[in-house]
């Protein structure tokens, strides 16, 4: 008599489809695990340089303008390296200058007569 556990083509089909979702679906929580765990060492060390680099930006930028006479353009070219993620804002009513770190920070620097470019107070 027959053994209901032997394969037919269709479990058999089924089987080998299954392997492959399988096998993504497990390097997929791999990489996922993988980038939680990386985020939980290295998170508050990227975040604080981005901070950091952001408010540096934002300063110096600042002062570029309302202090040397400078265009933004012209003191974008400036950046040190390391900082070439960092994209410059001017608010002229305002002379203030804002430096974006994109998704991690954003920091800005006002011109105030007699006390030069100072940042803004951080919220965080």
């Amino acid at each position: 008599m027959g053994d209901s556990r032997l394969a037919t083509p269709k479990t058999r089909s089924r089987k080998a489809n299954a392997g492959p979702r399988r096998g993504i679906l497990i390097w997929f929580a791999v990489i996922a695990v993988a980038g939680l765990a990386l985020w939980a060492v290295f998170g508050n060390a990227a975040l604080g340089y981005a901070r950091a680099g952001s408010a540096y930006s934002a300063r110096v930028a600042c002062s570029c303008v309302y202090i040397a006479g400078r265009s933004l353009d012209d003191c974008a070219k400036d950046k040190i390296a390391g900082m070439e993620l960092i994209r410059l804002s001017k608010d002229a009513e305002a002379k203030s200058v804002t430096a974006r770190f994109p998704l991690l920070a954003s920091d800005t620097a006002s011109f105030r007569k007699g006390y030069g470019c100072v940042l803004q107070r951080w919220d965080h």
